[in-house]
């Protein structure tokens, strides 16, 4: 592949033209894999995870329910284990967090539990969303404003959403007493204040503590290489990295858009071991791609921070936002985010 001969080019325009046959071509590959290979040192012991894939205790999940969660942007948080949490006093948790909430909302104003508010917080489970049968079962809270419409037309509006969840979590399970349940990972989808309200209550209940989950770069490059290694029916969007470039007086932002397909090709030239992805395999892949934009536009990514990675799977911020686009890779793409909690947290 030539360089890009007009001047009006852009990175996001032109960056993954050809992409695959400049990589996958034998002899500039070779070449460009044996320079990558030496410049890069490995440490002995390269730390593997499997390729994500479809979960089949995912097969019970309640298809609305499953559609609500995909193609919303998510505010990822750790979450420590609840003390005394129920699942059978869902109901119950209903009443007295809804009541917390319209306290909240009407500050200085008296509120009893059982009083009929405008707005209520449901709680409901969210079966099959789990690795093993061991993992604690995930759970939906949402507060919604009740409808002033006849009972028949009356359609409540969602304010927010957040769901818990533990995804392979058997290590983590292993550390806490039978009084706790482990549900690392909280996803939030709404304001912060009702996410702030939400946490509270929780924290004041079951003695527990959130904490923001942010991604650095080193975990979206991992995202990257795994969510390219999936098997897709059909793909959906662009893979797309965004790097931020420090300066001033404000950042530069470069968007790197390549083909799918041909963001797979180059994943598979990498990947030699079937089922999973190394840390080699991940580092080979991202210099590859730093490579091939440097080749045309005579820039360092290296130089710059890796902020955001996208895919037909799932996209990724480092402020630690995500939006997971196929329910195929949905149990795959939350074991690494509980990883990720875990870690957080121990």
């Amino acid at each position: 592949m030539e360089p890009c001969d007009s001047p009006e080019s852009t990175p996001r325009q032109n960056a993954s033209s050809n992409l695959k046959d400049y990589f996958l071509a034998s002899t500039p590959w070779q070449k460009r894999l044996e320079s990558v290979r030496k410049q890069t040192s490995f440490v002995q012991t390269t730390p593997r995870r499997k390729v994500p894939e479809c979960s089949q205790l995912q097969e019970t999940i309640d298809p609305h329910k499953l559609a609500f969660l995909l193609h919303k942007q998510w505010t990822l948080y750790s979450l420590t284990p609840l003390y005394k949490f129920s699942y059978t006093n869902l109901k119950e948790y209903s009443r007295l967090l809804s009541a917390f909430v319209a306290a909240e909302k009407q500050k200085g104003l008296a509120v009893e539990v059982g009083e009929d508010f405008n707005i209520k917080v449901i709680f409901s489970t969210l079966l099959g969303i789990k690795g093993t049968p061991r993992d604690s079962e995930a759970f939906l809270v949402q507060i919604l404003s009740k409808s002033q419409l006849p009972s028949k037309n009356r359609e409540d509006k969602v304010l927010w959403t957040g769901w818990f969840c533990c995804i392979f979590g058997d290590s983590f399970l292993e550390t806490v007493s039978e009084d706790f349940t482990c549900l690392p990972l909280f996803l939030a989808n709404g304001s912060e204040s009702n996410t702030a309200i939400i946490g509270t209550w929780f924290q004041k209940t079951f003695d527990c503590y959130f904490s923001r989950l942010a991604i650095n770069a080193f975990n979206l490059s991992w995202m990257a290489a795994m969510w390219t290694a999936c098997k897709m029916d059909h793909y959906m969007a662009t893979t797309e990295f965004l790097w931020s470039v420090p300066c001033s007086p404000q950042s530069l932002d470069i968007s790197y858009a390549v083909h799918p397909e041909d963001a797979k090709a180059l994943w598979d030239s990498v990947h030699k071991t079937p089922g999973e992805v190394t840390q080699e395999e991940v580092d080979l892949f991202m210099d590859c791609l730093c490579s091939h934009f440097h080749r045309h536009f005579k820039i360092h990514l290296s130089a710059t921070r890796l902020v955001r990675v996208s895919t037909s799977v799932a996209s990724a911020h480092t402020d630690g936002k995500i939006k997971i686009l196929c329910h195929k890779y949905l149990i795959g793409v939350l074991a690494y985010l509980t990883e990720l909690a875990v870690f957080q947290i121990e």
